[in-house]
């Protein structure tokens, strides 16, 4: 049975507690008279599909002093003497690629093999239903776009999207299987490098740009689903939005920075929870 298979199957044997039922009736409530949703999503979502989240619980970056799959947690010495904020970070692909690249690969190999789960193709299927639903994602695994989501904000860009240090060579490759440590260029030898946002670096302005603009037009419910909302720009949209009374919905087992924020919280993993919740909804559609 496939990954996708796995997710799907979950179904039949979730379960909600009355505290998290009754979320659900809320958030469907919330949803009828909606026409513009934002979603904003982290690694919870896709661990449905096998992949390791990061700084939830039993996450890679967790700081219970284990290394997993060849990952070093936030604030651990790799086998290089490095934290992994050291060795994942701007300044350290520029003098040592080959040691960012080797925590890069790390990363794709945890990764590999993941495909969409019922979370990823419940929020694409909402495009259909809904004047816009966008996506801001910190997920780098490009998941979203491959279950059909096309208005999509990754705001920390995807390990598969490389392009040259040097010049404006780029290519989009399915996993690092066949590259080279570090992977150079073909036209001009440079250091070839992912779309990813490293330590130190900068999340890209037009993509926060397009973000605060869609925020600008409006929403009627903001999601945020299986991120623990550390960065400030994944947390004040929730936060802005609780204060100007926008509805705002928190699907996560674990409790977040935003969890305090939220209008519902729902107490549930991502893919399980939005699979309920869109069956649900869409009983008796259309709504007019």
């Amino acid at each position: 049975m496939g990954i996708i298979e796995q997710a799907d199957c979950r179904r039949s044997t979730f379960s909600l507690s009355r505290a998290d039922e009754r979320a659900i009736d809320v958030v469907i409530n919330l949803l009828r008279p909606a026409r513009r949703l934002l979603f904003i999503t982290g690694a919870g979502i896709s661990a449905d599909s096998g992949l390791p989240t990061y700084r939830g619980r039993d996450g890679l970056y967790s700081r219970d002093g284990v290394c997993r799959d060849g990952v070093y947690r936030d604030g651990l010495t790799s086998p290089h003497g490095l934290t992994i904020e050291q060795a994942l970070s701007g300044p350290m692909l520029a003098a040592r690629p080959e040691i960012t690249w080797y925590y890069l690969f790390e990363l794709e190999r945890a990764a590999r093999g993941g495909v969409p789960n019922r979370g990823h193709r419940v929020i694409a299927e909402m495009e259909n239903y809904f004047d816009a639903v966008w996506t801001v994602t910190q997920n780098v695994d490009g998941l979203h776009a491959r279950a059909g989501s096309r208005q999509v904000l990754d705001v920390h860009g995807d390990l598969h999207d490389l392009f040259c240090t040097q010049c404006d060579y780029k290519v989009t490759v399915p996993d690092y299987a066949d590259l080279a440590l570090p992977p150079l260029c073909p036209r001009c030898q440079g250091v070839l490098r992912p779309t990813v946002v490293l330590y130190g670096e900068q999340v890209p302005e037009e993509k926060l740009a397009r973000l605060w603009y869609e925020f600008g037009v409006g929403f009627d419910v903001i999601f945020s689903v299986g991120t623990s909302s550390l960065f400030e720009y994944i947390a004040l949209p929730v936060e802005l939005a609780r204060a100007a009374g926008i509805a705002t919905v928190e699907i996560n087992p674990e409790t977040t920075a935003v969890t305090s924020e939220v209008e519902v919280k729902i107490s549930g993993r991502a893919a399980s929870v939005l699979d309920l919740l869109w069956e649900r909804y869409l009983v008796g559609w259309p709504w007019w």
